[in-house]
C-alpha cells in the first residue's frame, strides 16, 4: 500500500495548527510557505480534510484554516480516509474462477479466497493502528524545539504581512 504525499501534507498541517491553536485561521499559502509546499495543492488537501470534518475553514482575506476539533480527537485514520479514500486497498477479483478454475465446481469457491482474507487482515490491521494513534500522540513524540521553531516562523511571518 502506498499513501500519497498529501497523506504527510495533511498529518503536517494539522500539527502545526495544533501548535497555532488561538493564533486564529491560517491561511492556505502561509501554511504551504511554512513547509515549502505548492499551495494549489496542498489547498485540495486541506479541502478535504475540512469535507471530513478535521478541519474549519474561515473565508475571505483574514481567513483560513484551524482544527474543527481537539488534536486528542483526530486519528492519523482520520487524515489518511479523508486524503485517500475509505476503499479497499486490496480488490478482490476473482480470478480463482478464471482459467483453470473456471472448470472447478462452485463449492470450491463457497469460502472467501485464501489471498483475499489474508489481504483483508492486513489491511484491518494497519487501519486499526492508525485509528489508534491521534495527532496529539504524534505531537508528544516530536521536540519541543519543532513547536517553538514553528510558533517564531508563524508570528514573524505575521509581522511581514
Amino acid at each position: 500500500m502506498r499513501m500519497s504525499e498529501g497523506v504527510e501534507w495533511g498529518l503536517h498541517c494539522c500539527v502545526t495548527l495544533a501548535w497555532l491553536d488561538g493564533e486564529g485561521p491560517v491561511s492556505t499559502a502561509r501554511l504551504a510557505a511554512s513547509l515549502e509546499l505548492p499551495a494549489a495543492y496542498l489547498n485540495k488537501r486541506l479541502q478535504a480534510l475540512v469535507r471530513a470534518g478535521i478541519l474549519s475553514s474561515t473565508p475571505g482575506a483574514r481567513g483560513g484554516f484551524r482544527l474543527a476539533r481537539p488534536p486528542e480527537r483526530i486519528t492519523l485514520m482520520d487524515v489518511v480516509a479523508a486524503i485517500e479514500g475509505t476503499d479497499d486497498a486490496f480488490r478482490c477479483a476473482e480470478i480463482r474462477r478464471q482459467g483453470a478454475g473456471a472448470e472447478a465446481p462452485a463449492r470450491e469457491f463457497r469460502r472467501p479466497c485464501g489471498i483475499a482474507a489474508a489481504m483483508s487482515r492486513a489491511e484491518l490491521a494497519w487501519r486499526r493502528e492508525l485509528a489508534a494513534q491521534t495527532v496529539a500522540d504524534v505531537m508528544t513524540g516530536l521536540p519541543d524545539s519543532a513547536a517553538d521553531r514553528t510558533r517564531r516562523w508563524f508570528a514573524s511571518e505575521r509581522t511581514q504581512v
